[in-house]
């Protein structure tokens, strides 16, 4: 068995988009959204690199990563640790390509690689929102009324 749960996964369908984090040459972090990351397999998930120059040059430099997702109502989630490795051609890179133009309709022309990431650490994230013993329902009521609101104030008048 893998290190990514069937939770762990799901959760990369369910929690959109996902924010890597990457080191840049300088030492300082850098945080990117990312809305094609998944689950490859049991140990590793992939994301394709549409507009993310800074993220696959640190990756080339360093390959350390951390992926963090978390659910808009629950405020639950995962970060998900590891290495990460840039391919721009090759089998593996081809397959993950074909997969992302055929089920999630993203041209082959935007994709300009792949990040693989073997995950070597999962751990749950939760907001610090239930530290007081608030629960689940009470929390997705919270943010379900708040997203209302600012769902409410952007339509047109």
């Amino acid at each position: 068995m893998g290190i990514l749960t069937n939770e762990a996964k799901q959760a990369l369908v369910d929690c959109t988009p996902a924010y890597v984090a990457t080191v840049c040459p300088d030492g300082t972090p850098n945080v990117s959204p990312k809305g094609t990351v998944m689950a490859w397999d049991d140990d590793r998930l992939v994301f394709i690199d549409l507009r993310s120059p800074q993220t696959m040059a640190n990756l080339q430099a360093s390959p350390h990563i951390e992926l963090n997702v978390i659910h808009p109502l629950t405020r639950k989630g995962f970060r998900y640790k590891g290495t990460a490795q840039v391919l721009r051609d090759g089998p593996l890179c081809e397959e993950v390509m074909t997969y992302y133009e055929q089920q999630r309709g993203i041209h082959r022309a935007r994709m300009h690689g792949v990040v693989v990431m073997v995950v070597t650490r999962v751990l749950p994230l939760w907001s610090p929102a239930y530290d007081d013993g608030t629960g689940e329902d009470e929390i997705r009521a919270k943010w379900c009324a708040r997203f209302q609101t600012m769902i409410d104030a952007a339509r047109p008048r």
